[in-house]
């Protein structure tokens, strides 16, 4: 009978879990749609590219959907039993609140391995990915962007005409470049051909110039300067293409655990760049572990009886995850600013909703009502005064 009961339990926490995972993701994603439109729509990025840059963007927004889905699938879960008299009916066959609570930890643990995995390895590496291939996406762009007799005006500070474009797209002929991007100077380039040459490695892009000529004239229109080349290079700024990208760096969210380790012990590193790490070390485990203290939170929350289950489970989920990020957001914004520690400044919110938990789930297993010790504690006062 326990076995049943507890399939019984974790099914009706599963549903609600898979669905509002499914919808916090896709409501995530939403976010990132318009410019994935962008890139499909008006830069002429496939199908393909797009699909795997999606795929990438997951992880990242499921390490932080997974903990707010745990949390309101068991506030809808127990708070449907709760409302059909079901957990009494339960605690009537004999078993308790904490023997009810067992596939609620089974729930919360599944996920916090699942989390935990998604933070050490799934979204460092989806990170770097996505990284890798936005500087695709956008060398990719920086050649289909550039037409034939058109003014391209895509690169910052940057102008480029090109009179001709084989069907192929690998040169440019008869290219004029105009280079805005010293102030005080305006530099006019003209080349018999040109080419676009990328480096994964650096992700930079550069366009080459060859056999052209270089004409330089000052703002006030006094001097000019002529300089005549072979071959000539041009780094082209992508930040306004697509994306801005990073060169021949990780940043925090995109090391692994050992790589984070390893760059704190690094000589010569700043503070700031160390909490900037060291956050990012609390938060591989404190993000996965909130999985455990939701669910010991949501237990006694859900089990209050009331008509309306599934909007109430929706508001007070929401509630209590606002309440959590925005402890978490401004403990980390205090360590960033080196005004907190960092165990206080990440921990603060675990610590916080832990004891909160464990507090409601005595008063549940007891069954004492807070309105009751309300009540108590508000004719205490009375009859002392």
């Amino acid at each position: 009978m326990r076995k049943i009961i507890d399939r019984y339990i974790f099914k009706e926490i599963a549903i609600p879990f898979i669905i509002i995972l499914f919808v916090l993701t896709f409501v995530l994603l939403m976010g990132k749609i318009l410019q994935i439109m962008d890139l499909m729509v008006n830069k002429g990025i496939s199908v393909f590219p797009i699909a795997k840059l999606i795929v990438f963007l997951l992880p990242s927004f499921m390490m932080f959907t997974i903990p707010i889905a745990l949390l309101i699938a068991i506030l809808i879960a127990m708070g449907r039993l709760s409302a059909d008299n079901e957990i009494t009916a339960i605690k009537a066959s004999g078993l308790s609140l904490l023997q009810i609570y067992y596939p609620v930890a089974i729930a919360s643990l599944a996920t916090f391995i699942f989390t935990i995995f998604i933070s050490h390895f799934l979204v460092p590496h989806s990170n770097f990915a996505t990284k890798r291939l936005l500087f695709e996406i956008a060398s990719q762009n920086a050649s289909i962007g550039i037409k034939e007799k058109v003014f391209n005006a895509d690169f910052k500070g940057l102008m480029l005409y090109a009179d001709k474009i084989p069907l192929d797209g690998k040169y440019m002929e008869g290219v004029i470049v105009s280079d805005s991007r010293i102030i005080g100077e305006q530099n006019t380039i003209l080349a018999k051909k040109a080419f676009l040459i990328s480096d994964p490695e650096l992700m930079t892009v550069k366009l080459r110039l060859e056999n052209g000529s270089l004409h330089t004239v000052s703002s006030d229109l006094k001097n000019y300067r002529k300089i005549d080349f072979e071959s000539y290079d041009i780094n082209l700024n992508l930040s306004t293409s697509i994306a801005a990208m990073r060169e021949d760096s990780k940043s925090s969210t995109e090391m692994t655990m050992g790589e984070l380790l390893t760059m704190i012990k690094k000589p010569g590193i700043d503070e700031a760049s160390i909490r900037e790490l060291a956050i990012e070390v609390h938060k591989k485990f404190s993000i996965p572990l909130s999985c455990i203290f939701f669910g010991l939170l949501a237990l006694p929350l859900g089990i209050r009886s009331h008509r309306a289950v599934k909007s109430r489970g929706f508001a007070v989920g929401l509630i209590v995850v606002s309440l959590y990020y925005l402890l978490r957001i401004g403990g980390e914004a205090l360590v960033e600013t080196g005004r907190l520690s960092i165990v206080i400044g990440v921990w603060a919110p675990n610590l916080t909703f832990a004891f909160l938990g464990i507090y409601l789930f005595y008063m549940a297993y007891k069954e004492i009502s807070l309105w009751h010790m309300t009540k108590i504690f508000l004719w205490r006062k009375t009859l002392n005064n």
